[in-house]
């Protein structure tokens, strides 16, 4: 659940002032905060802005406030954190408690915000194997034919190769002898939904 109305709240501001600053309706965020409708990244990121919080915080993916909460190693790095499971096969729920910590250097930090999930499944093999550290950046499009996070359900993860059509979405596992391509067309992609949560930008082996 979003912490949108426990952020406005403490801030002493009205639904109607955050619909003025978004250039929305008072009804869509409303909807928001009971948690009715999913708030689109790209407005998620300037209310995050606003309130002086991390994406992850504001849409309650994480309980890291800002950046300057979390901690660095040496200096020489910023730590983002491990979510928790994605499943690279069968899609599963995303578990939203923070697992552990993974390093990734201040000028990727800085390009935008990232969190780590642990993969689990072999559909990716032999690329991204079962317990593999995927560094994702947060953003809602994707090129075609990008390795992609993608929610299915609102909540359920999966890591998988998006191909875009004029009729909608193919999810593409690696492993294709034991997984075929999954097609979502637009209705799916808009009744489910099936939203992309992250780009994946790094695959981290832990030996």
């Amino acid at each position: 659940m979003n912490r949108l109305k426990e952020l406005r709240r403490q801030k002493g501001v009205r639904q109607g002032e955050i619909a003025d600053l978004l250039h929305i309706t008072q009804g869509a965020v409303s909807q928001w905060e009971l948690g009715r409708t999913n708030m689109d990244y790209q407005y998620a990121k300037v209310l995050a802005e606003y309130f002086g919080v991390t994406v992850s915080y504001l849409l309650g993916e994480s309980n890291v406030l800002d950046h300057s909460n979390v901690p660095a190693s040496k200096a020489t790095g910023f730590r983002i954190p491990v979510l928790g499971i994605i499943r690279a096969g069968i899609p599963v729920a995303a578990i939203e408690d923070i697992e552990d910590w993974e390093e990734i250097t201040t000028d990727m930090a800085k390009t935008g915000e990232f969190v780590a999930l642990k993969v689990k499944g072999d559909s990716m093999e032999p690329q991204i194997k079962d317990g593999d550290i995927a560094i994702i950046r947060r953003q809602e499009t994707v090129e075609n034919g990008d390795i992609a996070v993608v929610l299915v359900n609102g909540e359920e993860a999966t890591i998988k190769k998006v191909k875009f059509s004029p009729d909608g979405m193919m999810l593409i596992g690696f492993n294709t002898a034991a997984y075929e391509p999954h097609f979502y067309n637009k209705e799916e992609i808009a009744d489910l939904p099936v939203r992309i949560y992250g780009r994946l930008v790094e695959v981290r082996r832990k030996f």
